[in-house]
């Protein structure tokens, strides 16, 4: 009895548990990875083939093995015949080769024969592979049931071979397609032509050039095929009574009444791409953009997808839901406890002090983010010319892990950038305020839980042009105020540190009095130049609580680069080393993992003249985190200015921490005030930057918003990509907004429609099951210890947890010791019900001052 993974339903065999899963689960391989049937494989496929080349694969051969063991092999050699094992019966043929005697092959319909033991064994593995016992030739097997009788002819046939489109042809020729199962195949169908357009960016004008020549060869081309295939399975049927014109009305029948060609050409519902959209927007429930005009008689106009009306269809999925739910039963249990930990902004100050937001009931929280980018080359003629403003937002009700996903993150609107100075943030954010005030007023309706649920925006995300524009602060910041944070005054940053005590931060009344005096006189007033357009249209957002700090933008493409290219250039002067020698060492460095995909640019020439290495924030927190491997052998004990480099690197690491503690937050505060004396020492002559400031609000940042690394702008920075590769492959410019609105909102419904119900757990996608008993003892004591009723566990060598890939020879912490982490390499990882387990072999460890690492070596055993 097999029994399917997806639902309770059971069957007898494995062939139906397969035919099953295609027409029950049709969108199983989407929602979450395929799962091998066999309970005691872990192995999970993300596609239909892999699982079934993993069935013909493994458990083929496994299941012949099996049933093999229970049979007599004779030998047509030497005569020999016992019952035996098909293992034992090979090594005995394999005795005949290593003698050079010629042996023929045990396969049916094959005269090859040969004396030498690899030829054999290649030619076996070449030609016959995954065979059964039917497949011998007669009188070498005899198969015995458990009585040990000899099994009646026929009967040793598997009934079982995997066959997909032999089970599913039997089934609809005996009872016909049903109108569900025919829907079921075109929108599957459909799925996948809507992922051909929108996720892999093939043009429809190929699509539709694709499904004309697949109609032509699921109809005309295939129809002579057909016919011989029904003409020549007549004439095997001795009983068969159909004439020549009855034997082709069944062939046409076949072509023309097949689910597939009907959606094909011209005159199907998928054949034009005109026909495909208005398939896509009524199956896949596409939130269609809505056109905004800013002037009619310039033609400027801009998209706006209604946020209400994507945030109710997410609310509909109940995976999301029983997420929502989870998370926020997690949080009131955390504030139970009274932890003082800050894991997510529900931990920040700002959070607790919004009455609305942290009231004892389920609310909707939204985080936006906002920034510009060009979705041409920027350096090219093109240049601001199709330039755009994106408005994007995540529900941050769900899990940190799943807002990585760029398709968690969601478009509210596309704007040309000069249309957005033209008209201002209030004219273009309408439709969205006005979305969002609904949203707090009413909220919207979850089927799940069976009531309106409220919500507003948690906090907006963006770099510091963006978070001022918006926000109405001054958006120069080579002026007096820059800070959106504090009143200080710039020429006051170079001498009094925030920790001094010196700066006044910004609150609601006093932001209030600056917004009035900048509306009554006309000018700025202490960096405050109008009001914020979220503030004054929403009831629970305030400028001075939703604007927080981006690491991204503040340190690995701010501070970072600019110290680096000073610390650099005082190596250089001193003779510690050159810039030929450290590009040479950086392009040669072994990277690792994903440090070669972000592998650092080498240095340019200009550093010193432009003030920074360049590169972007990837590059560049690579590049920090590796330079003590790269130089820091050639650097003197002591020097102060690789001090600073190795501050830096530490106040990097505490800014993208995800946990936060008073203890480490004071530390950061520590480090930071520490770092600035000794940047001005050995600078003196250089001017702090109004991110050093930034950088200094950190430490009280975190206790208001939680750990910054959650708002950061990194991710959303990686949504800008697949606008520009839609911009790259339609090469239409003429409504560019409206042309990549339209192609994101058809990628979502795709996502949406494929998203899992549920949490996909461990995901293995290759696995080998092994006796405990022939591992070795540091091996399988260990996993004795944990489960002592097992005989046998799944090794595997890489699987996926959570979004992290582990894999064998990783490294990995195993725990603490006095503060100080212990090292361990994955040597073995075993998957037993469902849960993960390493094997790992220790390290002792010792931390390292001067290089600011851990040095870890193989602890030797007793």
């Amino acid at each position: 009895m097999w029994q399917c993974k997806g639902c309770s339903a059971k069957t007898s065999t494995r062939g139906q548990l397969l035919k099953h899963y295609r027409l029950k689960h049709p969108d199983y391989g989407h929602w979450r990875p395929y799962p091998c049937p066999y309970i005691s494989c872990p192995c999970t496929f993300k596609s239909w083939n892999a699982l079934r080349s993993h069935f013909c694969r493994v458990h083929n051969r496994e299941k012949s093995q099996q049933t093999l063991s229970l049979a007599t092999f004779s030998c047509h050699v030497c005569g020999f015949s016992e019952v035996t094992s098909e293992k034992e019966y090979f090594t005995h043929i394999n005795l005949h080769l290593k003698a050079n005697e010629t042996v023929p092959c045990v396969f049916k319909g094959c005269t090859f024969m040969t004396n030498i033991y690899g030829t054999f064994k290649s030619h076996k593995n070449r030609k016959h592979l995954g065979y059964s016992y039917s497949d011998f030739k007669g009188g070498i097997v005899t198969v015995r049931d458990s009585f040990n009788r000899p099994a009646p002819e026929g009967e040793h046939e598997d009934s079982e071979v995997f066959d997909e489109g032999q089970v599913e042809a039997q089934d609809l020729s005996q009872a016909g397609i049903s109108k569900s199962d025919e829907r079921m195949i075109e929108e599957k169908f459909a799925a996948m032509l809507l992922k051909l357009e929108n996720v892999l960016h093939v043009p429809s004008s190929a699509v539709d050039e694709f499904l004309q020549d697949l109609h032509f060869l699921m109809s005309s081309a295939s129809l002579t095929a057909i016919n011989a295939i029904v003409t020549d399975f007549c004439t095997k049927q001795s009983h068969s009574n159909l004439n020549m014109k009855e034997i082709e009305d069944l062939a046409s029948a076949v072509c023309i009444y097949n689910p597939l060609t009907k959606t094909l050409g011209h005159m199907g519902t998928l054949g034009t791409a005109f026909k495909r959209k208005q398939y896509f927007s009524k199956k896949f429930h596409v939130v269609e953009p809505i056109e905004y005009i800013l002037d009619k008689e310039s033609n400027h106009t801009y998209q706006y997808i209604p946020l209400l009306q994507t945030l109710q269809q997410l609310l509909t999925k109940n995976g999301i839901v029983d997420d929502i739910v989870e998370n926020y039963n997690a949080q009131s249990k955390e504030t139970e406890t009274m932890q003082q930990e800050y894991r997510s902004f529900q931990d920040g100050e700002f959070f607790k002090q919004n009455q609305f937001l942290s009231a004892d009931e389920l609310r909707i929280t939204v985080m936006l983010y906002i920034d510009e980018f060009e979705v041409c080359n920027p350096l090219g003629t093109s240049k601001k010319k199709h330039k755009l403003c994106a408005v994007y937002w995540i529900l941050s009700n769900l899990s940190q892990d799943q807002h990585s996903s760029l398709s968690s993150i969601y478009l509210a609107i596309l704007c040309k950038s000069s249309y957005v100075k033209e008209y201002g943030y209030e004219k273009v954010l309408e439709p969205l305020l006005c979305d969002l005030a609904v949203l707090e007023e009413h909220g919207v309706f979850v089927p799940q839980i069976g009531k309106n649920i409220k919500g507003t925006v948690q906090c907006v995300a963006a770099d510091n042009l963006g978070a001022h524009g918006i926000a109405g602060f001054v958006e120069s910041f080579s002026g007096e105020y820059v800070c959106r944070f504090c009143t200080g005054r710039f020429s006051d940053f170079q001498t009094k540190p925030v920790l001094s005590g010196e700066f006044t931060l910004r609150s609601k009344d006093l932001h209030k009095e600056h917004v009035k005096h900048a509306v009554e006189s006309g000018k700025h007033c202490v960096g405050v130049k109008r009001p914020c357009v979220l503030t004054e249209n929403l009831s629970h957002f305030h400028v001075t609580t939703g604007y927080p700090p981006d690491i991204l933008h503040d340190l690995l493409e701010g501070v970072v680069p600019v110290e680096l290219a000073q610390c650099l250039g005082m190596f250089i002067s001193k003779k510690y080393i050159t810039l030929d020698s450290l590009n040479k060492v950086i392009v040669s460095f072994p990277y690792k993992g994903k440090d070669k995909t972000n592998r650092p640019h080498i240095v340019p020439r200009t550093f010193l003249r432009k003030n920074t290495i360049g590169g972007n924030a990837a590059e560049n927190w690579t590049l920090l985190r590796l330079l003590p491997f790269l130089i820091g052998d050639v650097i003197p004990d002591g020097d102060p200015v690789w001090a600073i480099i190795l501050d830096l690197k530490e106040i990097v690491e505490l800014a993208v921490a995800q946990i936060h503690t008073e203890e480490s937050i004071g530390y950061l505060q520590f480090k930071i005030s520490d770092h600035r004396e000794k940047y001005q020492e050995a600078f003196p002559n250089k001017k702090l930057l109004p991110k050093h400031h930034y950088l200094e609000h950190y430490p009280q940042m975190i206790r208001c918003f939680g750990p910054l690394v959650g708002l950061w702008t990194m991710r959303f920075e990686g949504k800008h990509s697949f606008f520009k590769e839609v911009a790259h492959h339609t090469k239409c410019f003429k409504n560019v907004a409206l042309t990549l609105s339209r192609k994101h909102q058809l990628l979502i419904a795709y996502h949406l429609h494929s998203l899992h119900p549920q949490k996909a757990g461990v995901e293995v996608s290759s696995a080998s099951r092994v006796p405990l008993e022939v591992l070795k003892d540091d091996i399988s004591l260990p996993i004795k210890q944990m489960y002592p009723d097992m005989t046998e566990v799944n090794m595997t060598k890489s699987a996926d947890y959570r979004g992290i890939n582990y894999r064998n020879r990783m490294i990995v912490i195993c725990g603490f010791t006095d503060g100080l982490p212990e090292f361990g390499e994955i040597i073995r990882i075993c998957v037993v019900q469902g849960t993960l387990n390493f094997i790992v072999s220790k390290f002792l460890s010792w931390f390292r001052e001067p290089l600011n690492c851990n040095h870890v070596q193989v602890a030797k055993c007793p």
